[in-house]
């Protein structure tokens, strides 16, 4: 696999990602069991971690698999985690794994996306969602977030649309700060630059609130209230897999149950 050179040495970034998680260098130091006169060396490039070093540093400060392999190749040394395509044979028992999850979803929505947020793969459902949407929105890869907030995507239909809109930038600032990805750095502007529908300012008050947001999507049968989850890969090995969360949405009365039940009948 390629991985693009960084900008900074090693202890540069060594040191971004240590202030990305608020930690002191004493903090850090304990953590991964290294004297704090070497890991200030590290940082201010007067001595070269071990490869050992820059796996142990970057497990303690939770870095990414992608971006542990830009360590890595900064400190001059070989990338360790492979990125594969769902579709590669070693990754077969995974890609099983992801189409059982969102077949078994149905009749309910349920998606899976990589880390740009991109559509990898969706059960029958989730395109009866997406009739109406901008042609340009649903040319692949199409990207979900664009597809949801955009005016001419499904935004006009999300009743809540103004609260799911301040859920989906919090959660994406979250991303930003957890990944260091520039790229949803951008999109998170983008994001925010995209007017607001008419109609979309309804709120939902009460307990359900207080526990998770709510998505009211409005279609020709009526409003389906759903609650959504995420689902990630536990310890994986590789950046294809890290990156993947899979997105399943459920109903929150038993009206919207009752809708896509009688709406995956009929598909």
């Amino acid at each position: 696999m390629s991985v693009a050179l960084p900008m900074h040495g090693v202890g540069g970034l060594l040191r971004d990602w240590r202030q990305r998680r608020r930690l002191s260098q004493l903090e850090l130091s304990v953590e991964a069991e290294v004297s704090t006169r070497h890991l200030s060396f590290v940082e201010t490039g007067r001595s070269v971690p071990s490869r050992e070093m820059v796996l142990r540093l970057a497990e303690r400060l939770d870095v990414p698999l992608r971006e542990r392999n830009a360590l890595l190749v900064a400190a001059g040394y070989a990338p360790m985690y492979r990125e594969r395509a769902l579709d590669d044979p070693a990754l077969a028992p995974a890609r099983r794994a992801v189409e059982t999850i969102l077949r078994s979803h149905e009749p309910y929505p349920a998606l899976a996306v990589d880390r740009q947020w991109n559509l990898v793969a969706a059960n029958r459902m989730v395109p009866h969602l997406m009739q109406g949407a901008d042609p340009s929105l649903l040319q692949a890869p199409v990207n979900v977030l664009r597809l949801s907030l955009h005016p001419r995507g499904l935004a006009p239909k999300i009743a809540n649309l103004v609260q799911w809109r301040a859920h989906i930038f919090e959660r994406l600032r979250h991303q930003v700060q957890a990944t260091g990805d520039g790229a949803l750095a951008a999109m998170l502007q983008e994001l925010q630059a995209y007017p607001v529908p008419a109609g979309g300012d309804e709120r939902v008050e009460g307990e359900l609130l207080g526990v998770l947001m709510p998505f009211r999507f409005r279609t020709p049968g009526g409003t389906l209230n759903f609650i959504s989850t995420t689902t990630i890969f536990g310890t994986p090995a590789d950046v294809t897999l890290q990156e993947l969360a899979l997105e399943t949405f459920f109903p929150a009365d038993e009206a919207t149950a009752q809708a896509l039940r009688q709406l995956a009948s009929t598909s």
